[in-house]
């Protein structure tokens, strides 16, 4: 090991030797071309060149002019992640603006300090800024863009990763290398031998996430496998102890792990590393050691960019973007945005893995308690209940969790913690939200059945003001509402209430319209009492008494009458805050129902048993009685055929009176009911009406029929007062009371002289009267018959019973003797007949009597 260290040692030193002859031998070779180019703009004695012509002096400087624009470089992209502007105007200035595909652009991607803008400068004679040897420090910040010098291709310098002025901060690494990726042609990942086969050291990390990311922003449009970009492995200090083909096994058994490992998108699982990236291998010496072959390795590199007739020429078609060279920094900014707007970049340093694990923590733990807190009061709101100072509760219990994490966490990273405590801040918000949102409704259930119930307890007084009242409960309610909601919502949150209060006002307005529906239909409905109950004695008593102004004055009646609940309809409907249209509907629900009252009370006046009645007693004061109203006792002389045939005629003529409301001046109809007026809700949307058939009370048909049975009526009224006048004629004469008096005297002695005769005639008499005097004949009679009906059913039940007995015994054996048996003992005894005291026989025909 000391002979290894020993020979390291001395390599050290010549190679430090043989650098300081070559930083020599460059600042020889850099004072001389100094020298040149003030040479060239100066006269041979040192003068300016002022009394040169102008046309010699514009040939002359014409190749320095182009050859420093095209040494120019630019920052495409700041420390600060922020896009140049300046893209443009330098790739005119370069003289690519109009070159359209004519063009290729290369970066270049490794770990600081590596000499990547050395190796750039010296492939593509780029200006890029190197390092300073003495001070080992990060030298290129951001990307930058220079133009190679002897060909159309634009190159990228793009930062160093692993650099100790970014620290754990690796996210412009991140983003630079993923947007290289994406712009270049040709990618040069830079790496020394030694970092072969490393994860960290050869930044398989930081590739695979960039190739992640890359393939979820540009997979699908770029896995087609007719666009691809080429990784070329330039592999530093390279001494020739391992083979590029084992170095080049290594890296791409590497890459091919690293790209079975990314989390693909769903569409590219089965898509492989070949269909977007094509891998290229070649080593460069050591620089200091091996200063010639490093050379000749450089320039044999460099011609595989720039000669295009060699076989690994690397800018290939397939590998170019198809972006015209004016519109390259339109792309490349476009990409960027979409890099800086990506936030699977954004991995977080140690620092900041700690602070989210431990902020995590201490908020997990701050929530535990805070949701045991919520946890009670969620079920009484659940249930229903509308807790009282819920908001203060929510309030204390949510500052409780955040004074929690705020006293723990804040001494963590501040971004990290500022981020979870916003975090948490939403956590605890949500958790809260279900009981804001549950108490609203609750609060909404409980303010519209106070407002119901408080609009009911108003109306049940005497005297109130319908429109007030509901006023009043509805600004009560909506202000206890409103006041419960503000109550609950926390100041820090974007809770609303606005659609749950939307709400409230809609049951609102459903519960006053349907109490004003309520206190409308009762009103009407009183009104419509009063009306049947003024329009009943009238309309009873001018229909008893038929004349041909009777429907004149039963209109007239109905008129004053319907005017008088209209009046006291809309003095009472001004309360309402009816509309002119509903009071309008509601008059016409009630004249309706005004007439159809009316009608009801001619219809039962106008009943087939009653208009009878009203016939048959006009018939009578015409038929028995006289013109004086005395009643008549009909003799022989008087001529009852002709008072029989007047009577019926003059009642016959009020017949047709009844049959139709046809008074003898049309206007007494009223004309504000119809038969398509406007409905209400009060009215029923069922029922059918038709005000001109309900003038008509009788069909023809009908009066035809009760024409018939008054007919009848009559009829039999005259044989009444006929077999009247017959009886009167007919006089039983004298002597027959005489006889019958003489021969049934004994008998009545007989009854009255024995107490049990006479006792039995005195119940039947006194039971007779009862009978007659609270008409209990009727009853009586029915009763005898359910009697008798109910004793005839169990006779011949019986006889039933007796003829099936009979029937079973005569098909059992020895039913005959048992038969013969039965009618032995059935047999009647027979007696000789007894007299009584009397002599006379007891037994039927005298003779014998059974037992």
């Amino acid at each position: 090991m000391e002979m290894n260290i020993s020979s390291s040692q001395q390599i050290l030193s010549e190679g430090s030797q043989e650098l300081q002859n070559v930083l020599s031998n460059a600042s020889a070779e850099a004072k001389e071309a100094i020298q040149q180019a003030k040479a060239s703009l100066t006269g041979e004695d040192g003068t300016p060149p002022s009394t040169q012509s102008s046309a010699s002096l514009s040939t002359d400087t014409k190749p320095f002019m182009e050859e420093k624009s095209s040494k120019e470089r630019i920052q495409i992209i700041d420390e600060d992640k922020v896009f140049s502007k300046e893209l443009t105007p330098a790739i005119s200035r370069w003289g690519l603006v109009n070159k359209g595909f004519g063009y290729d652009v290369v970066s270049v991607f490794g770990s600081q300090s590596t000499g990547k803008s050395t190796l750039l400068n010296r492939l593509f004679g780029t200006t890029f800024d190197v390092m300073d040897e003495k001070a080992r420090k990060q030298t290129t910040k951001g990307i930058w863009m220079c133009k190679a010098k002897d060909g159309p291709i634009m190159v990228m310098d793009v930062e160093g990763t692993d650099g100790r002025e970014r620290g754990e901060d690796q996210d412009f690494e991140r983003k630079s290398a993923l947007f290289s990726l994406a712009s270049s042609e040709v990618l040069l990942i830079n790496l020394w031998e030694h970092q072969v086969g490393l994860y960290q050291g050869a930044n398989m990390g930081l590739l695979k996430t960039v190739f992640e990311v890359n393939l979820g922003l540009f997979g699908t449009s770029r896995g087609s496998g007719k666009e691809k970009t080429l990784l070329m492995f330039v592999i530093r200090d390279h001494v020739g102890s391992t083979p590029l083909l084992n170095l080049e096994a290594t890296l791409r058994q590497d890459m091919e792990k690293i790209w079975h490992s990314l989390s693909k998108p769903e569409a590219l699982e089965s898509s492989l590393l070949t269909d977007y990236f094509d891998l290229a291998f070649t080593t460069l010496p050591h620089k200091v050691l091996m200063p010639t072959q490093f050379e000749e390795a450089v320039s044999d590199l460099r011609g595989r960019f720039l000669d295009q007739s060699r076989e690994d020429y690397v800018f290939k078609p397939i590998y170019h973007k198809r972006i015209p060279a004016d519109g390259v920094a339109f792309y490349m900014e476009g990409i960027w945005d979409q890099v800086q707007s990506n936030a699977d970049l954004d991995i977080p340093t140690q620092q900041e893995l700690l602070a989210q694990f431990r902020c995590d923590e201490i908020a997990a733990v701050a929530t535990e308690a805070f949701l045991s807190s919520v946890k009670t009061i969620r079920r009484q709101v659940e249930s229903g209940n509308v807790v009282d100072g819920l908001g203060l509760l929510m309030s204390s219990w949510k500052q409780a969790a955040l004074a929690h994490f705020d006293r723990d966490a804040s001494r963590y990273h501040v971004g990290v913690y500022q981020r979870k405590r916003i975090d948490l801040i939403q956590s605890l918000d949500s958790s809260l939200s279900p009981l804001f949102l549950g108490h609203v409704k609750n609060l909404h259930k409980v303010v519209v059945r106070d407002f119901k119930q408080g609009i009911e307890e108003a109306l049940k007084g005497k005297e109130y003001d319908f429109g007030a009242v509901v006023q009043t409960s509805r600004e009560r309610a909506e202000n206890t509402f409103r006041e419960g909601a503000e109550e609950v919502r926390l100041d820090d949150t974007d809770w609303q209430y606005d659609d749950e209060f939307a709400l409230l006002k809609e049951d609102i307005t459903l519960i006053g319209d349907q109490c004003r529906f309520d206190e409308t239909k009762r009103m009407v409905n009183s009104i419509e009492r009063n009306i049947k109950k003024q329009l009943a004695e009238p309309i009873e008593f001018l229909l008893n008494k038929p004349t041909p102004q009777m429907w004149d004055k039963i209109l007239s009646q109905f008129s004053e009458t319907l005017e008088r609940a209209e009046s006291t309809y809309l003095t009472k409907a001004k309360s309402f805050n009816c509309t002119s249209s509903e009071n309008t509907a509601s008059l016409s629900t009630l004249r309706r129902r005004a007439w159809q009252a009316l009608r009801s009370k001619v219809d039962e006046q106008t009943s087939e048993t009653v208009l009878l009645s009203k016939l048959r007693v006009a018939f009578e004061e015409r038929f028995r009685y006289d013109a004086a109203g005395v009643p008549r006792v009909w003799k022989p002389e008087d001529d009852i055929d002709d008072a029989f045939k007047k009577a019926k005629e003059e009642t016959l003529v009020l017949l047709p009176l009844y049959a139709r409301i046809l008074p003898t001046a049309p206007s007494l109809l009223p004309s504000n009911i119809s038969s398509d007026s406007p409905a209400s809700s009060l009215s029923d949307p069922d029922a059918e009406f038709d005000f001109e058939n309900s003038l008509s009370i009788l069909t023809p048909t009908k009066e035809a029929d009760l024409e018939t049975k008054f007919r009848r009526e009559a009829d039999a009224l005259y044989v009444e007062a006929k077999r009247s006048m017959v009886v009167s004629r007919a006089m039983i004469p004298v002597w027959v009371w005489g006889a019958l008096c003489f021969l049934g005297f004994n008998e009545f002695m007989a009854v009255i002289t024995n107490p049990l005769y006479f006792s039995t005639l005195l119940i039947l008499i006194v039971s007779a009267y009862f009978v007659h005097k609270f008409g209990l004949s009727g009853p009586l009679v029915q009763v005898v018959t359910a009697v008798y009906k109910e004793v005839q059913r169990l006779g011949v039940e019986k006889m039933k019973e007796i003829f099936s007995e009979d029937a079973h015994s005569a098909s059992r054996p020895g039913a005959h003797n048992q038969t013969a048996s039965v009618k032995k003992r059935r047999e009647p005894i027979l007696v000789p007949a007894v007299e009584n005291a009397e002599g006379l026989k007891s037994g039927p025909d005298g003779a014998y009597l059974e037992k």
